[in-house]
C-alpha cells in the first residue's frame, strides 16, 4: 500500500509569508494534498483488487485444466463421470467454503490453530479482507479437491465425491492454510506476533505443501483404501495398463494448467502496487519485478521437469510419451510453488530437474506395492509438492526473503545459500504435520466410506463403465469400422440412451476419423 500523502496548515503557514489570506491559502492547498492522498489509496485498493481478482480468474480456470485432465487419462466408458466430478468439487467446495472453510482458514483474530470469525462471510469486507481475497483462497480449495478427485477415479460412487470434497474444503484444507497462511498461524512465515517457528517460519509461498500436499495425501488415503481398479494388475501381480483414451485432452488439460498457474504462484502476491524501496535498484523495482521473477521460476521449472521426463523416459522405456510429459511438467509446477518467489531463476532449473526424477521414482514405487492411481495425483502432487518444501528450505535467497517476508531482516534462509539449517528443519516440520493431519481426518472419512458402502462401486457398474451405468449412457463410444474401403479408421459415435437394442440411426452423430 502506498504512503498516505499528509499536509498541516500550521506547517504550511510559515512559508505562505504572514498575509492575511496565508491561513486560507495553507488550508486549501492541505485540502488539495488530502484529496490527492485519499485519490491514490483509492486506486492502489481498486489496483490491487482488481489484480487479485485477475488472479483468482486464472485460477479458477485451472478446474477447466483439471477437467481436460482427467477427462483425457480415464477410459472413454467413464468421461461423463470424472467431468461431473470436476463440476462437483467446485460447486460443493464453493458452499462449504463460504460458510466454513474461509473462517476456518482466515477467522483472525483467533488462536494458532484454527479461525474462529467471517462465518458465511460474515462482518464482510473488512480493513484485512475484501471479497477479492475470497475467491482467490476459494479457488485455492477447489484445486485441492480436485487433485484428490483424480486419485479415485473411475471406480468410486457419487455420494464420495460430495462428502470427501465438502469436508476438505471446508475443513480439513482450511485448518492446513490457517497454520502456514494466517498471520495468527502456529508456522506461517509472517506471523503477527513475530514468534516464528525457529526464528523463520515454514515458506511456503503458494501451496506446494497447503494444496497439493494435502490433495495428493488425501488422494493416496483413498485409492488405497479402495484398491487398484479392476484389471490395472493380473492374477500373477503383473502390471497393466490402462490407458486414457484421449492424449489431445490430457495436453490440452496441461496447458490449460500451465496458464492457470501464472495466477496461482505470481497472484499469491496479493498486491502489486507495493514499493520495496530498494535504493541500490531504483524506482523500477519493486513487488511488481518479484511477481515478474515468480512467474520466470514457476516456467523454468515446468520446462526443465518436462525435459527431463522426456529424455528419461526415452532411456527407460524406448520412446516419447507425452502422456508422461505433461505429467512430468505439472510435478515441476506442483514442486516450484513453495519457493517460487524466494528463490533465483537458476535454482528452479535444479527444482524441475529433481521433481521429475521423484515423480518417476514414485511411480515405479506405487507399480511395486501395487497401488494404483490413475492420475498419478498423489505421486505428483504429494511426492513433488513434498520436494518443493524441501527445496525451498535449500535455496531460498536472504534477499528475496526479506522482501516477500518483512519485518525480519535476521530470519533464517536456504541452507544451500548460506541461511544455516533452521528454515529447512521448519520445512520438514510442515510435511510431517499435513502428512499426519491429513492422515487422521481423511484416511477416516474414506475408511468409513468403505465400511458403509458408500465408497465403491459394485464390481458390474465398474466393468462396464459408470457413464453408461450411472449417468445414463456413454459420452462417445470409440470402435473400428470399415467404411467400404481398404482404410480402417476409428468412428466417433455419440450414443443416446435406449430401450432398444439397435441405436437410432437418426439420432446419432458420427465422425469418421
Amino acid at each position: 500500500m502506498a504512503s498516505a500523502v499528509t499536509c498541516s496548515a500550521t506547517d504550511l503557514l510559515p512559508h505562505l509569508g504572514g498575509s492575511a489570506n496565508a491561513t486560507a491559502a495553507a488550508e486549501f492547498i492541505c485540502g488539495r494534498f488530502t484529496a490527492v492522498s485519499e485519490y491514490l489509496t483509492n486506486t492502489t485498493y481498486a489496483v490491487d483488487n482488481t489484480y487479485l481478482l485477475f488472479s483468482a480468474y486464472l485460477v479458477f480456470a485451472m478446474q477447466l485444466g483439471f477437467a481436460m485432465l482427467c477427462a483425457g487419462s480415464v477410459r472413454a466408458k467413464n468421461t461423463m463421470n470424472i467431468m461431473l466430478t470436476n463440476v462437483l468439487d467446485a460447486a460443493a467446495g464453493g458452499l462449504s467454503y463460504y460458510l466454513f472453510g474461509f473462517a476456518f482458514a482466515f477467522g483472525a483474530p483467533s488462536n494458532g490453530f484454527i479461525g474462529k470469525h467471517f462465518f458465511g462471510l460474515k462482518e464482510f469486507p473488512s480493513p484485512s479482507f475484501d471479497y477479492s481475497y475470497f475467491l482467490y483462497q476459494w479457488a485455492f480449495a477447489i484445486a485441492a479437491a480436485g487433485i484428490t478427485s483424480g486419485s479415485i477415479a473411475e471406480r468410486t460412487q457419487f455420494v464420495a465425491y460430495l462428502i470427501y470434497s465438502s469436508f476438505l474444503t471446508g475443513f480439513v484444507y482450511p485448518i492446513v492454510s490457517h497454520w502456514f497462511w494466517s498471520g495468527d498461524g502456529w508456522a506461517c512465515a509472517s506471523k503477527t506476533d513475530g514468534n516464528l517457528l525457529f526464528g523463520s517460519g515454514v515458506i511456503d509461498f503458494a501451496g506446494s505443501g497447503v494444496v497439493h500436499m494435502v490433495g495428493g495425501i488425501a488422494g493416496l488415503w483413498g485409492a488405497f483404501i479402495e484398491g487398484p481398479r479392476i484389471g490395472r494388475f493380473d492374477r500373477t501381480g503383473r502390471s497393466v495398463a490402462l490407458r486414457g483414451h484421449s492424449a489431445s485432452l490430457v495436453v490440452l488439460g496441461t496447458f490449460l494448467l500451465w496458464f492457470g498457474w501464472y495466477g496461482f504462484n505470481p497472484g499469491s502476491f496479493v498486491t502489486i502496487l507495493k514499493s520495496y524501496n530498494d535504493s541500490s535498484k531504483g524506482a523500477y523495482y519493486g513487488q511488481w519485478s518479484a511477481i515478474g521473477r515468480t512467474a520466470v521460476t514457476t516456467t523454468l521449472a515446468g520446462c526443465t521437469a518436462a525435459l527431463t521426463t522426456l529424455f528419461s523416459k526415452r532411456l527407460l522405456v524406448g520412446h516419447w510419451n507425452v502422456i508422461d510429459v505433461c505429467n512430468g511438467l505439472l510435478g515441476g509446477f506442483a514442486a516450484i510453488t513453495s519457493g517460487c518467489a524466494v528463490v533465483e531463476p537458476w535454482a528452479a532449473i535444479v527444482c524441475g530437474f529433481i521433481a521429475a526424477w521423484v515423480l518417476i521414482g514414485l511411480n515405479k514405487l506405487a507399480v511395486k506395492l501395487k497401488y494404483d492411481d490413475p492420475l498419478e495425483a498423489a505421486q505428483l502432487h504429494g511426492g513433488c509438492g513434498s520436494w518443493g518444501i524441501i527445496f525451498t528450505g535449500l535455496f531460498a535467497k536472504k534477499a528475496y526473503v526479506n522482501e516477500v517476508y518483512p519485518g525480519f531482516p535476521d530470519r533464517p534462509y536456504g541452507l544451500f545459500m548460506g541461511g544455516g539449517g533452521k528454515l529447512l528443519g521448519a520445512q520438514i516440520i510442515q510435511i510431517l504435520v499435513i502428512i499426519g493431519w491429513v492422515s487422521v481426518t481423511m484416511g477416516p472419512l474414506f475408511y468409513l466410506l468403505h465400511k458403509f458402502k458408500l465408497l465403491r462401486i459394485c464390481r458390474e457398474d465398474e466393468e462396464a463403465g459408470m457413464d453408461l451405468t450411472r449417468h445414463g449412457g456413454f459420452a462417445y463410444l470409440y470402435h473400428d469400422e470399415d467404411e467400404g474401403s481398404s482404410m480402417h479408421g476409428f468412428k466417433m459415435t455419440r450414443i443416446e440412451p435406449t430401450n432398444t437394442s439397435t441405436p437410432d440411426n437418426h439420432n446419432s452423430r458420427s465422425v469418421v476419423v
